[in-house]
Order: structure tokens, then sequence, then C-alpha cells
């Protein structure tokens, strides 16, 4: 997918003249990396927060135009109001397309509902992470992993390593950890409402016979109580 968008050269910079910049409708913005300098540029402030709702803006090899010249570039930061849709500055990094890059890609999580953690136990697929952080050449940057959730269980979650990921994409590991990206729970009501169950069911008293078989045995009982017939003549 590519992704075009237009920066302007910034003249000034600082503090002050990057409020007179927002308050005119811009958002102050660097391009960095690579052999040149640091290039200051600024940005149409609508365009970019729309541009910016969208996902693979954040996970994509970006074309950037500056007075006509395009350069590859990836969204490294970008820094928000605290509490105002604002964009206070958005970094830029150059891609040199023969070095491997380090990038956090998206994780879309299909087929869980067909998941026998889902249909066979009621649980409920936790994504515990959304996005990976993965290796590999700027050409083979995916705007996306999937995560096939069909044959998760309660027992096993899924984890980094089981990813299926595109060729020339690994992911990027810190020690021995392998993080978990998805696991099924059960909902602690229905967890307890079994458990009840399973204990009232073996608590439960042993049934009693049936009104046939109540009914025999006072029978027995009776013929016992009667004297026998030769006791009666004599």
């Amino acid at each position: 997918m590519q992704i075009e968008f237009t920066a302007f050269p910034r003249a000034t910079e600082g503090r002050g003249a990057s409020r007179r910049l927002r308050r005119s409708g811009r958002a102050p913005g660097i391009v960095y990396g690579g052999p040149t300098e640091p290039q200051p540029v600024e940005l149409d402030h609508n365009a970019l927060f729309h541009a910016l709702r969208n996902e693979a803006f954040h996970a994509s090899i970006l074309t950037m135009k500056v007075d006509g010249t395009a350069t590859k570039v990836l969204l490294r930061n970008v820094q928000m109001h605290p509490f105002r849709n604002e964009i206070l500055h958005v970094d830029f990094q150059r891609v040199d397309e023969g070095r491997p890059i380090h990038m956090k890609v998206p994780l879309h999580f299909v087929r869980g509902e067909e998941s026998p953690a889902v249909k066979r136990e009621g649980a409920i697929v936790s994504h515990v992470t959304t996005d990976v952080e993965i290796a590999c050449l700027p050409k083979d940057l995916p705007e996306f992993i999937e995560v096939d959730l069909s044959e998760l269980t309660t027992q096993h979650a899924i984890h980094a390593s089981a990813l299926k990921l595109p060729a020339g994409v690994t992911v990027v590991k810190r020690g021995k950890i392998d993080p978990v990206v998805a696991a099924a729970v059960v909902p602690r009501a229905a967890a307890e409402t079994e458990e009840v169950a399973a204990t009232a069911e073996a608590a439960a008293p042993v049934a009693e016979a049936p009104a046939a078989d109540k009914e025999k045995k006072e029978g027995a009982r009776e013929e016992k109580k009667k004297p026998a017939k030769d006791d009666k003549k004599k």
C-alpha cells in the first residue's frame, strides 16, 4: 500500500515559532536519519490528524513530498496535546532500502469464534498485545501480521514465537522472553457455576428406592408375620 503525503520546509524553530505554527493550522515536524542533516518540516494539521487515524500510516513505508522531492520515511513519534485533539510535534525517519529496520506492526486476530476454547468451553479470547516489533528490510515490511486463533485452547496461549511471519521478517526478541499474544479465558461466572454444579452433584444423597420396590419389601414383611395354615389346624 503506497501512502503519500505533503510536507513543507520549516524556516523557524523553537517553542514560540511552533506555537504560532500550530495556531495557523500547521503541525511542526522533523525528518532525520541517513547521510543528510535533520530537516525541519511543517504539515497541514487536519490532513495529518486524519492520516494518523489510518492504521497503515503507522506501520508502512511512507512517501513524503517536499518541494517536489519524494523521500521514503517511517513515522517514528507523535506528540499529542494532553487533552486536546492537537498534534504538537511529529518525527519521521528516512529509510535506507539496504538496511534492516525495526518496526512495530499491528496484529489482526482472525477465526477466534472457530477455536475449541470458544466453541467447546465458552471462553473469551483475550488479545494480550495488539502489535509486535519486527525486523526486516524496508521492502519486506508488512502492514500487519495475521494471528490465526482457530486452534486456541484454554490450556495453551499463543506466543510471539508461534506467529506465521512473511518471508524476510523476524520478531525482535528481548532476551529469552517469549511474550503471549493471545489467550483464552473462561468467564468467572461460568467457571463458578460449573464448580457449584460439580460440588452439588458430589454431595447429593443416594436416591430412595422406587415405590414399587418399597411395596414389595413391605409385602414380604407382612407375609413373615402371618401364622402358617398347619399351625391354625392344630
